[in-house]
């Protein structure tokens, strides 16, 4: 599959960017993209989208800056998101690496790209807001 790595830097920690991203409850306030609101149902976490309730399975808690996740989509389709936090002297950069699916278009690959890129600016903003 095509892949594109979307990456932002953030002034602030990587421990601090990791519990931020980390934390399922965080998710609407940056990655709209996925959707608005997020909940825990029979120990699953499902988020409410435009096109219907997606499960989201998350990367064990870790030290190493993974905060991937799954999505399953209403129709059963699995789509992985690999996310880094890497330190970057006094601050963090986040890598999230896109992949092209075979049915998705070129056109389609771009606009999740943007979509992305857009949540990775609401998330660097957020995170530099917080107080030290």
């Amino acid at each position: 599959m095509k892949t594109r790595l979307l990456s932002i830097t953030i002034d602030a920690s990587p421990e601090r960017v990791y519990a931020f991203t980390a934390d399922p409850l965080n998710l609407p306030k940056w990655a709209a993209g996925l959707g608005r609101s997020i909940s825990k149902i029979d120990g699953r976490w499902m988020v409410e989208t435009p096109n219907g309730v997606v499960t989201v399975d998350f990367a064990p808690k870790n030290a190493l800056g993974v905060v991937d996740h799954t999505v399953t989509l209403p129709d059963g389709t699995r789509v992985y998101l690999p996310i880094r936090v890497v330190a970057n002297g006094s601050g963090s950069e986040l890598v999230f690496t896109l992949f092209q699916t075979p049915q998705m278009s070129d056109a389609e690959f771009e606009r999740d790209a943007g979509m992305v890129a857009a949540d990775l600016r609401r998330l660097k903003k957020l995170l530099e807001a917080l107080p030290k």
